[in-house]
């Protein structure tokens, strides 16, 4: 009985594009029947083409504390992490490792891809005086809940997304709705009662 082919870690480059877009796409088409919560998370997926793709992991790699590290087996990109040193908070010097994608594909998953990628990250924010690793993973995904919960992770914080142009919609809808505008229209009103008198 042969074993499993062994999974290798490397850095990304631009050149992963086109493979990155397809472990993407394969993990987010896998999460499609997990219910409301995946529908939720699918309105943020938008598939890029291989030229923004390959734009934005330069864009990513040229940011000195951010690293993309993916797992190949047999030449192929089946797994892949996010990672970027922080401090807890702006004020502080905590460092902490922020891990904000953990994809492994669905053909690849329990073979210890996800263990292979966290060993590294582990490994990267120890080398870099990191005293915390915090992993940010979709709220419905059940699965990756499950295993950081059983590595240790513990939730300390709840993401919320909105489209920029809708948050700029509604706050300007609740300043036109807020007692100081009503005041000040009531104000403006009566001056110009005063001035028609």
């Amino acid at each position: 009985m042969a074993g499993r082919p062994p999974v290798e870690l490397r850095d990304a480059d631009r050149h992963d594009a086109a493979a990155l877009i397809a472990l993407w796409r394969e993990c987010a088409a896998a999460s499609s029947d997990e219910g409301s919560e995946a529908f939720t998370q699918q309105t943020l997926w938008r598939e890029p083409g291989v030229a923004e793709a390959a734009a934005a992991i330069d864009l990513h790699l040229g940011k000195p504390d951010k690293r993309i590290i993916v797992a190949e087996s047999e030449g192929e990109i089946v797994g892949a992490t996010v990672c970027d040193l922080s401090t807890v908070t702006p004020i502080n010097l905590t460092k902490i490792l922020v891990v904000t994608e953990i994809q492994v594909s669905p053909r690849y998953r329990r073979r210890s891809v996800a263990m292979t990628l966290l060993s590294a990250v582990a490994s990267y924010g120890e080398e870099n005086g990191c005293e915390f690793v915090v992993a940010s993973i979709p709220a419905h995904a059940r699965e990756p809940n499950r295993y950081l919960t059983k590595l240790g992770f513990n939730q300390i914080a709840v993401l919320r997304a909105i489209q920029a142009s809708k948050l700029r919609s509604r706050l300007s809808t609740k300043a036109t709705n807020s007692r100081d505008t009503g005041r000040m229209i009531a104000v403006r009103r009566t001056l110009r009662r005063r001035a028609r008198a």
